[in-house]
């Protein structure tokens, strides 16, 4: 059963769409919220394929465009990894409060990917029963140091007031933000199972970037994908695969 909601999040109404398996009377559920990354939506091929073999498992989900995305309110100019927290902290907040819920899991593709780490991470293991990490983008901070976010060039002492990426323009504080963004060691208090899954051919995320996840987590795995990019295009139904059972093994157990 898919059903579409409003959830007040940090700019405004985000959108969300919720799976969930058929239940009995009273009967209760895991939830997984899926973050999409930078320039995707809640449409992104690898969550809604993850969606839906997570409701034949008897898994709920919910994903949702950020701020400024997809069918969201909001401007994307003015988004940051930090009010993208706030998006996700707030679609938390609602599904506590959905009575057939029992247990919640985070994961984040990309950037979103970050979002989850870091929400997982302020959040730690007693509301947040394990965390996916897809391809998480925590180059991010390394680019906007650099002053080249996926291939734009900019004056990093000097941000401009946008740079226009794939048509999008990216806002000055969302890279000023970047910069200073405590990543790993927000996303190492997390102290619960964590998987990440990372294509070997990743162009836009060098696994070295999700190999640094590794240092920082006590209970991990970690699975490095032979051929496969950063959206897994390639074989999208490994990676979900790989997903669904880690959160089989920590959601549905007694």
């Amino acid at each position: 059963m898919n059903k579409t909601v409003d959830i007040k999040g940090a700019e405004g109404n985000l959108v969300a769409i919720k799976q969930k398996p058929h239940l009995k009377h009273e009967q209760k559920c895991p939830m997984v919220i899926l973050m999409h990354g930078l320039l995707r939506t809640k449409e992104a091929p690898i969550l809604t394929l993850l969606a839906d073999k997570l409701q034949q498992e008897g898994i709920a989900s919910i994903r949702f465009d950020f701020d400024g995305c997809g069918q969201s309110e909001g401007a994307f100019e003015d988004m940051t990894v930090l009010s993208e927290i706030v998006d996700a902290q707030k679609v938390f907040d609602y599904i506590r409060e959905l009575q057939y819920v029992n247990k919640i899991a985070l994961v984040g593709h990309s950037q979103g990917g970050v979002v989850a780490s870091m929400l997982a991470g302020e959040l730690g293991k007693e509301k947040v029963n394990c965390l996916g990490l897809l391809a998480p983008a925590a180059v991010l901070k390394e680019q906007a140091i650099q002053g080249n976010t996926l291939g734009v060039l900019f004056d990093p002492k000097e941000i401009p007031e946008y740079i226009l990426v794939k048509e999008h323009k990216l806002g000055r504080n969302y890279l000023r933000t970047a910069q200073t963004l405590p990543i790993y060691e927000t996303a190492g208090r997390y102290k619960g199972n964590v998987c990440i899954i990372q294509g070997k051919n990743d162009n836009i995320e060098p696994p070295l970037y999700s190999e640094k996840y590794m240092e920082v987590y006590e209970d991990y795995e970690f699975h490095l994908l032979e051929k496969e990019d950063h959206s897994f295009a390639v074989d999208p139904e490994k990676a979900v695969d790989i997903m669904v059972e880690f959160l089989k093994r920590n959601l549905l157990v007694k």
